[in-house]
Formats: C-alpha cells, structure tokens, sequence
C-alpha cells in the first residue's frame, strides 16, 4: 500500500494506492460520496487488489487527507471543481489510460458526468447507490419521509422550519430515517462512523453544497443533475442500488434506461451501503463486473504521484 498527495493548482489531494502496480488489470479508482466525506467508508473494496486490480481511493478536496478550505466563498464548490481534481489525480497518477471507476452515492452522479466525456482510458464504470438528478431524490425524500413510523417526520419538519436542526431531538429523529434507507446495520461499521466524524468535524463543503442532512437538500446541488450526458457514456456499466435506499428505484432508474450498456443489480436486504450490509453478494457482483472489463493481465502502466 502506497499514501501520497499530488498537486492540484494550489492544493494537494490525498490519495492511497492498494496492490502491486504491475499486478494486471486497470486500476479501480473509488470516487466516495458526500460531496464533504471521505474515503474511509469505502476502504473495504481495497480487497480488490487481492485479485490482481490496484485500487485507488482518495480523499476529494476539502476533507481528510486533502486541502481543506473552509474560507472558499461558496461558489468555489462546484461540480467542476470536483470532475477537474479527478482528472488531476488520474494523470498525475499516470492511469489515466487504464482505468475503472467506482463512484458512490455523489460519487456516483460524479463518476457519470467524468464518463459522460467519453475519456479513452476508461474501461468500465459503477454507479453505486446514486441519483440520476437532485431533483429526483429530492421527490423521492418526501416519499420516504411519509413513510417513517407517525410523528418523526412532523418533527424533522418542525425543527427544519423554526431553524433547529442541530437539537438533539432533531438528531434522534433524522437517525430513524438514516437507520431505514442510509445503512440498516447497528451498530454501524467502524469505516462508515470514521467517515461521518470526519464530515462532521469540517461540514463545510457538506452543508455548502448538500444541506444539513441526507434528506434535507438545500444546497448548490439542489437542482444539479447528470441526466442529459447518460446516453454519452459508452462504456460498460453496473449499477447497483439496495432496496431499502435513500437512492429509490425512481431516482436511479434513468441510469439503466439512459446509459446504453447499463446492468441495474438491486440488494434485497440493502440500503444505502451494501458493501457493509450485504458483503458477500456485493463483492460478487462487483468483481464478476471487474472480470468483464479485464481486471486480470499484463499491466503496463507504472502507479506514480508527484
């Protein structure tokens, strides 16, 4: 395993290299959600090098092991910002050629709009978890939030109004909607808390551009939508989402239905996190994914940061 930052204009992102760089396969580069998380929660699919596909996690700029910046003027959290620093990373890595992505949640509609550009090194692509569009999940939010048990979401509602989301009632009531649709597992995996400390310890970019919460989106993303470059993307690609979701069918549905070469696989007993909830499955849908796109063989491309 290999730690580095490379540059990024005046920043640094940080990243990590798991496997041998000569090991075979493209490279599988993990695009975490949020946007203000990190990569920690995804660390379990460096169990992938194991079979001959380096893996490359990163912490996206403003959290972890990156440049934080928390005096940016607001409109300094874009989209494009994001999409710029990943293809920094792939360069500045040297695997630009070579490579597959694998974006969670945000990660998800980022990876999307990164494929929509038609790149020529990427060889497949995972949406895990993701929207389609803001306003998309935005809808399907109102519909999971009329179905929380009588009173919780009268409170959330109260307490987004009168401006007190950070009271503890608030709090107890947003986690019976996080332990429904965001991971149905408790206690929750060490990865996953390690990264909602880290968000929360620097919300910035978060609540910038989210919102105070998973369904509360007030943010700059709040009508931001990948949509209209699906059709563009030509690689092969697996979507994958849980039943349970924050992500519902209908917000991740035009992913299939728009994305040429697109298979859907939905995790019965899943959330928002079936690589903890589900492991097993996860791991051989994924990789059986992996295989397909040429995870095995000669590599030729030599891993580097700078």
């Amino acid at each position: 395993m290999v730690k580095g930052v490379v540059s990024f204009g005046e920043f640094v992102t940080w990243y990590r290299v798991t496997g041998r760089a000569d090991s075979g396969g493209p490279v599988l580069v993990v695009v975490h959600g949020g946007p203000g998380a990190t990569h920690d929660y995804l660390l379990p699919l460096a169990e992938f090098a194991e079979r001959g596909c380096p893996v490359v996690h990163y912490d996206q700029i403003g959290n972890g092991g990156s440049s934080h910046v928390p005096g940016a003027d607001p409109g300094f959290w874009t989209p494009e910002l994001f999409l710029e620093e990943l293809d920094n990373l792939l360069a500045q890595l040297g695997v630009a050629d070579d490579y597959v992505l694998f974006g969670q949640s945000w990660g998800g509609m980022l990876a999307a709009a990164h494929a929509s550009a038609a790149p020529a090194g990427l060889r497949g692509l995972v949406i895990a978890n993701a929207p389609a569009s803001y306003p998309l999940w935005r809808a399907e939010m109102d519909v999971l939030r009329d179905r929380l048990p009588a009173g919780v979401d009268a409170t959330l509602r109260r307490h987004e109004a009168a401006g007190t989301t950070g009271s503890d009632e608030y709090l107890e009531a947003m986690l019976v909607f996080y332990g429904r649709h965001f991971c149905r597992l408790d206690p929750m995996p060490a990865p996953l808390m390690a990264t909602f400390i880290e968000t929360n310890m620097n919300p910035t970019v978060y609540h910038t551009m989210n919102g105070p919460n998973e369904f509360s989106v007030t943010g700059s993303l709040r009508d931001w939508s990948v949509i209209e470059g699906l059709p563009r993307i030509s690689v092969p690609t697996l979507v994958i989402s849980g039943r349970h979701d924050e992500a519902t069918p209908a917000a991740v549905r035009p992913f299939q239905e728009l994305i040429p070469n697109a298979r859907w696989e939905i995790f019965e007993d899943s959330s928002h996190a079936p690589h903890f909830e589900e492991p097993e499955r996860f791991t051989q849908v994924l990789g059986a994914f992996l295989d397909s796109v040429g995870a095995t063989g000669a590599r030729t491309t030599t891993l580097s940061g700078g």
